[in-house]
């Protein structure tokens, strides 16, 4: 039975993939256009390894480029892929940055930059694409968060703010949206390594992976199967969903 007052699902969906160029961007924009929607294939500065990811869709597509902080450039973006593709009708906010350090020796700016790459730029998304997605009475909205989010991490301050502040947006929008068919669920993947992560020390790495309940590294593949769950149920909202070996538990 479907939420009262939601619309019908789109045949073919416009999705659109923040940071959609790295590891886990990928594995999302190829889940979704198995799962029947046209991607929107999002970049700040990797145009190639964007295009890259457009070539093995096989629905109709676009690349993307914006910084997602800025409120002008994401209208800009809204604006090419209704253009190219139609009002965009899934958004899955993948794009984050991280810039560790103790905060008693972080820079003001590191800071400021990932609560505007990860916290605004989450907002300027939802935002852009909210109103046609109420008007149709159907939307769906994931966030990739973090088990940082939930958990306290020695060094990640600022990251682990932006994260919690993502899952209370989360909450908070599915609330305000419910009534007309649109989801807003978080997606929290566990340790994968991805150009986020591969700079870390190999020890760290080994380390995290041995003390998770199942131990072992989540695949990019792993984590992006989890968008189908949020496309078909319709009254699954404000929820995160945590795809971590267990981490979040700990």
């Amino acid at each position: 039975m479907s939420v009262q007052g939601a619309g019908q699902r789109p045949a073919a969906p416009v999705a659109l993939v923040t940071g959609a160029s790295g590891g886990l961007g990928q594995a999302l924009a190829v889940e979704l256009d198995a799962l029947g929607c046209r991607v929107a294939v999002h970049y700040r500065s990797a145009a190639s390894q964007a295009e890259a990811v457009r070539a093995k869709l096989t629905h109709d597509s676009v690349v993307v480029g914006a910084d997602v902080g800025s409120w002008e450039e994401v209208k800009d973006l809204y604006g090419r892929v209704e253009e190219a593709l139609g009002p965009i009708e899934v958004v899955v906010n993948n794009g984050a940055i991280r810039r560790d350090a103790l905060m008693a020796m972080q820079s003001p700016d590191d800071w400021h930059e990932v609560i505007r790459t990860n916290m605004l730029g989450t907002f300027h998304t939802c935002r852009v694409a909210l109103p046609h997605m109420l008007r149709r009475r159907w939307g769906r909205i994931v966030n990739v968060v973090s088990p940082s989010g939930l958990i306290a991490t020695a060094g990640q301050t600022a990251y682990s703010a932006s994260k919690a502040g993502v899952i209370g947006m989360t909450r908070t929008l599915a609330a305000e949206c419910g009534r007309r068919g649109v989801t807003v669920n978080a997606l929290s993947p566990g340790f994968m390594i991805t150009g986020m992560t591969q700079d870390l020390p190999v020890r760290v790495v080994e380390d995290m992976a041995s003390k998770a309940p199942v131990p072992r590294f989540v695949t990019v593949e792993e984590v992006a199967r989890g968008v189908s769950l949020f496309l078909d149920q319709d009254c699954m909202t404000g929820q995160v969903v945590s795809i971590d070996s267990g981490v979040s538990v700990m």
